[in-house]
This record gives C-alpha cells, sequence and structure tokens, in this order.
C-alpha cells in the first residue's frame, strides 16, 4: 500500500448530507457509462446510510429540486452538459452544492484545446498539438505534427470518435468522421513511453495508475469492455518519478481551474519527459474505472471514496 498523507473523514453522520441526487445517465455519447457509473456511486452510498436518489439527466434533476427534494447533488453525469460548465452554472445559480470542480474548471477542461493552450501559457508540458477547425483539413495538422499522431473531437470523452494515424493509410477513416462532425478536432503527437493517470482528491494526488492494454492502444473496448488491460498501481517503481507525476497532475489540474476531485491523464515521452493530456472532471466510477483502484491503493474502499467526494460539499465550520 502506498504511503501518501490523506485527512481523515470530516464527520460520520450521514443526517449531515441531506437528500442526495445521485445525476447520472443523461444524452451525451457517454450514457450507458454513467448510468452504470451512477448505480456504483448510489449502492455506495445507501450502503453508508445515505438518503441518496437516483435522477437521470438535467430536466429531472430540475424538476426535482423545484419540488425541494434535493439538498445536494452527487453529479456522474460523463460528458455534455454535465461536465462543460451548464450544469455546474445551474446548480450554482439555485444555490445546491455538488460534486467536482466548478463552472470554469468544467467549462474549460471539456475543451482539450483550450486546456492544453492553458497549460501552455502556464509553464506546463502537453504533448504537440494542432487544432482542426469544422471543416479543416485534418491531413495537412497530421503532416504538420509528423505520425504518428492521434486526432480526437476537442469535447469528447470515454475515447469517443478517436483515431489512432500511424501513417498516410490510416487518414481515410479520420476523414470520413472529420466530414460529418461539427465540432473542432486535436490532432496531437502520439508519446510511446508509458500512459498513466492520476486521480485527485481535494488537495491529494492519488498514486498514478498506469495502463497497459493488451491491444495496440487504450480504446473504448480496452476502456470499458475487456478484461485483458493491466492498471499497475503505482504506476512508477522510481519514487522520484512518482512523486514528480502526481505533482504535474495536480498542478495542471489547479492550472485549468479545477478543485474538489477528478482525474488528470498523462503520458511519457519516449525521453522520459511527463506531458500532460487532458482532466475529466466527472471520472468513471465502474468496475474498470481508474480513481477508485488509485483510492483503493492507500486504503480507501469505494464506499469511503464516495462519501469523500460528496464530504466536499459540505462547508468547513470555521472556529
Amino acid at each position: 500500500m502506498t504511503a501518501i498523507a490523506v485527512p481523515p473523514p470530516r464527520f460520520d453522520d450521514p443526517a449531515r448530507f441531506g437528500r442526495v441526487a445521485v445525476l447520472l445517465g443523461g444524452v451525451s455519447s457517454e450514457r450507458e457509462v454513467s448510468l452504470n457509473s451512477g448505480q456504483n456511486v448510489l449502492d455506495a452510498l445507501l450502503a453508508r446510510g445515505v438518503q441518496a436518489f437516483a435522477v437521470d439527466g438535467i430536466p429531472a434533476l430540475v424538476e426535482a429540486i423545484r419540488a425541494g427534494k434535493v439538498d445536494r447533488v452527487f453529479n456522474i453525469l460523463h460528458g455534455g452538459d454535465g461536465e462543460n460548465g451548464v450544469l455546474q452554472g445551474l446548480l450554482q445559480s439555485l444555490g445546491v452544492p455538488y460534486t467536482g470542480p466548478g463552472v470554469l474548471g468544467s467549462a474549460l477542461t471539456m475543451d482539450k484545446i483550450r486546456t492544453k493552450q492553458v497549460w501552455e501559457a502556464a509553464g506546463l508540458p502537453t504533448a504537440r498539438f494542432e487544432r482542426i477547425p469544422a471543416g479543416g483539413d485534418l491531413a495537412a495538422a497530421a503532416r504538420s505534427l509528423g505520425f504518428p499522431v492521434f486526432v480526437k473531437p476537442s469535447a469528447e470523452g470515454s475515447s469517443v470518435g478517436v483515431f489512432r494515424l500511424m501513417g498516410e493509410d490510416d487518414l481515410a477513416p479520420a476523414q470520413a468522421f472529420a466530414s460529418t462532425y461539427a465540432g473542432e478536432l486535436l490532432a496531437e503527437q502520439m508519446l510511446t513511453g508509458g500512459e498513466f493517470t492520476v486521480g485527485i482528491l481535494g488537495d491529494v494526488a492519488l498514486p498514478s495508475v498506469r495502463i497497459v492494454p493488451a491491444g495496440d492502444w487504450y480504446d473504448y473496448h480496452a476502456k470499458y469492455i475487456a478484461d485483458d488491460t493491466q492498471y499497475l498501481c503505482p504506476g512508477l517503481d522510481d519514487g522520484g518519478d512518482e512523486a514528480s507525476i502526481r505533482a504535474l497532475a495536480l498542478a495542471g489540474f489547479r492550472a485549468a481551474g479545477c478543485s474538489g476531485w477528478g482525474r488528470v491523464d498523462v503520458m511519457r515521452h519516449a525521453d522520459g519527459r511527463f506531458m500532460l493530456m487532458e482532466v475529466n472532471t466527472a471520472p468513471g466510477m465502474t468496475s474498470h474505472s481508474l480513481v477508485p483502484k488509485a483510492a483503493a491503493n492507500i486504503g480507501i474502499g469505494f464506499e469511503a471514496l464516495c462519501w469523500r467526494i460528496l464530504e466536499q460539499t459540505v462547508p468547513e465550520v470555521v472556529g
């Protein structure tokens, strides 16, 4: 078990939370993953005595709030308006506490391109990239970076619409997708030194997780379906490297305006440097998900993790 100092829970009375809406499902491309995550969170909170109930999508949540049934929200609505600041602005304006980063951090990190621009401005390392506007020249962007590259939507998650381009022969499928996709695309240098992710819980960066897929890369199937993907935690044997990747992830999370909890994906360059890739502000909580794996490595089980995340919505009493 990795030794990382984590403050103890602030209280143990589930009544402090009141009525908790676990927001899941919705209409984004990540709906099925969100339903899975949300059910797991709901079960964990109920097991801890929390008065929690599931709400599918934002319109249903608004109705529940109007009916006076909601004291706080555990947001596990992946993608779309659940992570782009829309939900956060709504709840903030209504005075309803919620889990995860606020409006700025959520809106910014949903956009991979702008997040990387902020990191560059802050002097934080990230892989070389090109922005491809709607209708832009995908092939020219890939050639400018130099193969191999990844091409992905700037504002999707769960590996939706991601293409791995090893050379000119791989362009056609990505170009076909780009011709029908209305948003911006990100072309990004492919790094080969290892893929990692670091969970953030409050002011603590959890142990890194190294992702080793059985196939060529960590696609949707490897994330949510396959049972042969390896997750090594902590992801680095060298204590100095492990401390460095955790510090970088926390710096990247904060530079992007985020607080609360989330997950920062990091790749390693062939020369050993760590590079920030993206932030997830409502990470998965499925059986394959990585924040629970990292938390378990320092002795925080799934139920306790959900409790600690929800506890962040209760203001600390000073004095």
